[in-house]
């Protein structure tokens, strides 16, 4: 008995396919189907049904046909390298965002100029239109099967007793897998192999390091087209060529994962935290400062030093051990005991720019999005149990003001509910889950369920942002604990007069200030709106005579408080203009003989927009109201 998503059912004397189903509605169906979900959960197409079962039958068009799309291209691309290099050997293959990646161990190093001999073999294979065939073995067949292969004989050890092992053939190529896939090679047409990397097996540096080669994969050539476009802009907008070509930081070997800001990049450094700070204040929360290097007995009582411990630098002075914090909340709490609370004083809210460190390996280091040293908008609110659903409330209209400004649209908002493994009752557990459903729900903000995501000691809600390319960013967060304040001994006098826990709301809006900007920088493409331009005008003398008035517009202008700069260099002014505009700077005051007699300037935009001659005062006038506005327009 089968039940189709529009109401109707089937029924069958016999176990049928979701293919045989397909092929019964219609050939044009049974043509384009790719799978089926089938009581919820993909599978191939020749899977059995037996009993009663929902089944949706997935063609190019179901939200779930791309992930089993680019798994079979994975094997795809594992076929193809295993005929032109026999003696390869596979890893893992999964599907990742926006593609896939298979890890391969082979003698032959592969370099780029690699890649586009084995696309012509998948093409090879993609015309054969081989039939993909799933096998369920026991555990012995399995291990015979991949005899010759220690890394499928490491993954077959480690699947759980009791579950099924499987692997899928097509033609003289057999993986280990768990499926599903499409039912031929036919249907991968639109692929394309794009990088290279190292990769540890089992991402441990103490085993062997195999080469990773990843791959996206799509239904139309048009699609493909698009998403490869969409990727040479992100290279093109990626911050670290951004912060090599606009001067605004650097990395070295020296000191991994660290970032040396210099002077431009600091200025936007300013005017991020310095716009944190104004709406945090505003919103009743007090600025403190607490140390980098904590005695480990304070992380062992938090809980962090079995947890984290591998993460952590560590020194020692004097016979004693000290960590370099990975995170603000011990020493927040630490404030907290510092003195007598009422329930009076809560919800208190203390906020840091938290320098932080966390021993991340380098393998994994990506310039700013991924670093050893950051700094968090980091806060955290002191409350009780019943202030939770109105502080988090405030935070997420915060949230919303604090990404408008910067330029991105409504965040997409998920709940991370209770984990098997936790600390509280259910109840409690229940009513926190409650008091953030009704938060978002008063807030009027949608939101999607991230179940058993939420930490040990509380639920949470992450905000993700959408750039301009379209690529998702999970940025601010807030967490409930249940656990920390009681671990370290905060406590509060209740209207009972007797001692009680707080409980905390670990809170960022940016998350990392360092990834926020590269977020940014990325966003914008390096053109940031004018009141976070590290230089918001330049001043271009046309010629030698013009440079002592143009040094006076540089004045008036910096007294107006604009950051600005004149070129002094003996260059004609068409290259001046094209090197400001290569700088992202969005005005540019240009004088010549006509400016300088009528105590004027020639006013250009960034984006090569003429805006004809006006007064000092005006063009001061015109910066310093676009800058007040915190908007993006010139």
């Amino acid at each position: 008995r089968v039940t189709l998503p529009d109401g109707s059912v089937r029924e069958y004397d016999r176990p049928v396919t979701p293919l045989e189903v397909a092929q019964e509605i219609g050939p044009g169906l049974a043509r384009a189907a790719v799978g089926a979900r089938v009581d919820g959960r993909v599978v191939d197409l020749t899977a059995p049904l037996e009993g009663e079962a929902e089944v949706a039958i997935l063609t190019d068009r179901s939200p779930e046909a791309l992930e089993l799309l680019r798994h079979s291209c994975a094997h795809l691309m594992a076929q193809a390298i295993k005929r032109l290099y026999p003696e390869a050997r596979f890893g893992v293959g999964p599907v990742i965002e926006n593609g896939f990646y298979y890890d391969v161990d082979i003698d032959h190093r592969l370099t780029p100029e690699d890649l586009p001999r084995i696309e012509e073999e998948m093409r090879r294979i993609v015309k054969e239109d081989m039939a993909v065939a799933r096998r369920e073995l026991s555990r012995e067949e399995a291990k015979a099967l991949f005899r010759d292969d220690p890394y499928k004989l490491e993954l077959i050890d480690a699947i759980p007793e009791g579950e099924t092992v499987s692997c899928y053939g097509q033609g003289e190529f057999v993986d280990l897998c768990r499926g599903p896939h499409v039912p031929s090679t036919g249907k991968v047409r639109h692929f394309k192999l794009l990088s290279i990397a190292g990769a540890y097996w089992r991402g441990s540096e103490k085993n062997k390091q195999l080469q990773r080669i990843y791959g996206t994969c799509f239904f139309t050539k048009k699609e493909l087209e698009d998403y490869l476009h969409r990727l040479e802009e992100a290279k093109r907008r990626d911050h670290r060529r951004l912060g090599r070509e606009l001067d605004l930081f650097h990395l070295q070997e020296e000191a991994p994962g660290m970032v040396f800001w210099h002077p431009y990049g600091t200025r936007i450094w300013e005017q991020v935290e310095g716009y944190v700070r104004e709406v945090i204040r505003a919103n009743g929360y007090q600025e403190i400062r607490t140390p980098m290097i904590v005695d480990r007995s304070l992380w062992e009582r938090s809980g962090h030093w079995d947890k984290f411990r591998e993460m952590m630098f560590t020194t020692e002075s004097e016979s004693r051990e000290f960590a370099v914090k990975p995170m603000n909340c011990p020493c927040h709490i630490q404030v907290f005991n510092h003195a007598v609370r009422s329930y009076r004083d809560l919800p208190l809210r203390l906020a840091e720019f938290g320098s932080c460190h966390r021993n991340e390996p380098s393998g994994t280091l990506h310039g700013l999005m991924r670093a050893r040293n950051f700094v968090q908008d980091d806060a955290h609110i002191f409350c009780t149990e019943e202030q939770i659903g109105p502080e988090v409330v405030r935070f997420i209209r915060l949230v919303f003001e604090v990404y408008a400004t910067f330029g991105f649209g409504e965040p997409i908002i998920k709940l991370a509910d209770r984990p098997e493994k936790r600390v509280g009752s259910d109840e409690v557990w229940d009513r926190a889950e409650q008091a953030l459903r009704d938060a978002l729900a008063e807030a009027g903000a949608d939101y999607e369920l991230n179940p058993g995501e939420g930490a040990f000691y509380g639920p949470k809600l992450e905000f993700s942002l959408k750039d301009s390319l379209g690529r998702v960013w999970q940025c601010g967060t807030i967490q409930v604990d249940f656990s920390m304040p009681g671990r370290l001994g905060a406590t509060y006098v209740g209207e009972d007069n007797q001692r009680h826990t707080p409980v905390m709301l670990h809170r960022a809006i940016l998350g990392s200030l360092e990834r926020f900007i590269a977020v940014l920088l990325e966003h914008y493409g390096g053109a940031l709106p004018p009141w976070l331009a590290p230089v918001q005008a330049i001043v271009l003398p046309i010629s030698e005579r013009h440079r002592a008035y143009a040094e006076e517009v540089g004045r008036r202008l910096e007294a107006a408080g604009i950051r600005v700069e004149v070129d002094r260099r003996d260059e004609k002014v068409g290259a001046k203009i094209r090197d400001a505009q290569l700088r992202k700077i969005p005005y540019m005051a240009v004088v010549g003989d006509r400016e300088q007699e009528a105590g004027r300037v020639a006013l250009r935009l960034r984006q090569g927009g003429d805006q004809g001659a006006m007064d000092i005062d005006t063009l001061a006038d015109r910066i310093t109201t676009a800058v007040r506005s915190r908007g993006t327009d010139l």
